[in-house]
């Protein structure tokens, strides 16, 4: 057998009085792809980001074709043959595309833009070389991660959470990709909660728990619910089925909604109505960058239509000229794709970041923060929601994307809002906070709440939406009855096979 191209032997890593990493061993194969897997908050981003040199273990040897090294910077591993792929992204958004990846990729703008288009192309990951980042979806991010880190040639190739936001057409593109680098002899380090993807293209998993190897499985012999239960060490809940009812009244409705940002590679908007009733979830399925991240916008108040007002209405009620915090008093909840930035402030604890949109709900009175209230809102929610964090004080940008997700949808959530809108709920979640999540989203129906829900898991919206229509170079499709529509039509949909067809 050859000698592993990377081996791991004992390393640590701990935070304070967290420890993330408790010795750690672990090898791949050259020309393998290795899952690992794990809950939120089980130690696999830290365990990456030592092997990608962003983190300098406390204990503990890595190994590198064959040769002990020190892996003390990313531009370091990346010398060693070293790619990585973040879970949250490493771009400026000021910068375009291209600028974004020159800083790390030598060459000509003009060279680089072209080979991105290539690559885009090749790999399914198109994307354009001059936008700039700040008006990217969170897809569109992704895919230029995936390409800056493509063009670097790595012999190892670390992802975290890859197809987390890719529609199905680009994972199918993005695995044969990968198939071709392993037999090229590249290895690649594979983080997934999706256990189908890791059965499909994984030849090896190692499963951590509380920092811990417990395990290193072929994932070919096992199935879904086996992966599943190995890596949370119980039984998967079943999920929790809708209450049949008849929707209450319109909670959300946009009339014809036209909007052209001022922006040039931001996606218009074109002739958008839907209605969203009391007691039901509503879907908006889509392949990422065809202008959910324009809708999310105007829908949350982030960006305001005063000359259209009427084209959006909320109980009832004009709410175009509105901001986000009226439409908020109104008992509106939202929360958005992007958890660092707009869900959450990164450098401030979880406390202070309850105030963000609970702040009426008593932990402000007579302008001066109630902290006791603070800290137990926030405690609530870590208990609630099973938020894997040391408590209310922890920052928010400590915490893994799992866990900073169930803080944000739980916070929402304990609002009591009329309307609830998620913008991919369970984007980088493992199995069981995704299952958790999934259950709040149908409890909330089940109570009256008005649930409209953006996710491009074609499976999820199946699984607990009413209604899906799917959103296509800014336009919405006719609104489809879940129970009577199969996967292949919402792809129709997806790639406007519906519209050549005249339908």
């Amino acid at each position: 057998m050859p000698a592993p191209l990377l081996s791991l032997r004992g390393l640590t890593k701990t935070y304070g009085t967290v420890r993330a990493n408790r010795g750690i061993d672990l090898e791949v194969a050259q020309g393998s792809i290795h899952a690992i897997l794990g809950e939120n908050g089980a130690g696999k981003s830290t365990l990456m980001k030592l092997i990608y040199g962003v983190e300098t273990p406390d204990a503990g040897e890595v190994i590198w074709q064959g040769n002990p090294v020190r892996l003390t910077s990313p531009a370091e591993a990346r010398r060693q043959g070293i790619g990585m792929v973040f879970q949250h992204f490493s771009l400026f958004e000021t910068l375009t595309v291209v600028e974004n990846i020159s800083l790390i990729v030598p060459g000509r703008k003009a060279e680089l833009a072209a080979r991105i288009r290539e690559l885009g192309q090749e790999y399914g990951l198109e994307v354009e070389p001059r936008a700039h980042v700040h008006s990217l979806s969170v897809g569109e991010r992704q895919r230029v991660e995936i390409i800056r880190c493509l063009m670097t040639d790595p012999r190892l190739l670390i992802l975290d959470e890859p197809t987390s936001v890719l529609p199905p057409q680009s994972v199918t593109r993005l695995f044969q990709t990968l198939t071709r680098l392993r037999d090229r002899g590249v290895s690649i380090l594979f983080i997934s909660h999706k256990l189908e993807e890791i059965r499909s293209i994984c030849d090896r998993a190692t499963i951590l728990r509380d920092g811990q190897v417990t395990g290193n499985i072929d994932p070919r012999e096992h199935d879904a619910h086996d992966l599943a239960k190995m890596m949370i060490g119980r039984d998967m809940p079943a999920p929790r089925p809708a209450i049949a009812r008849e929707p209450g009244e319109i909670r959300l409705e946009l009339a014809g909604l036209d909007y052209r940002p001022d922006d040039p590679f931001a996606q218009s908007l074109s002739k958008i109505s839907l209605r969203l009733h009391a007691g039901e979830i509503l879907g908006i399925a889509g392949v990422s960058g065809n202008g959910q991240a324009e809708l999310a916008r105007l829908i949350s108040g982030e960006t305001t239509r005063p000359a259209a007002a009427d084209e959006i209405r909320m109980m009832g009620k004009s709410v175009g000229h509105l901001g986000a915090a009226a439409r908020r008093k109104l008992g509106f909840a939202f929360v958005p794709e992007e958890r660092l930035g707009r869900g959450a402030v990164p450098e401030m604890s979880l406390a202070d970041n309850s105030l963000l949109t609970a702040h009426r709900f008593g932990l402000v009175q007579r302008g001066l923060i109630n902290r006791s209230r603070e800290a137990d809102f926030t405690a609530r929610c870590i208990k609630d929601y099973d938020v894997r964090t040391p408590g209310p004080q922890a920052e928010a940008g400590a915490l893994s994307g799992g866990n900073l997700q169930k803080f944000i949808v739980g916070r929402e959530i304990m609002l009591a809002p009329k309307i609830l809108f998620v913008s991919q709920p369970t984007w980088g979640v493992d199995i069981g906070a995704a299952t958790a999540i999934r259950r709040r989203m149908v409890d909330l129906r089940n109570d009256g709440v008005a649930v409209l829900i953006i996710s491009e898991e074609i499976e999820e919206l199946f699984e607990i939406c009413d209604r899906i229509q799917v959103i296509r170079e800014g336009r919405l499709s006719p609104s489809l009855n879940v129970a009577e529509t199969r996967v292949e039509d919402i792809g129709r949909y997806m790639i406007g096979a519906e519209e050549r067809a005249g339908i």
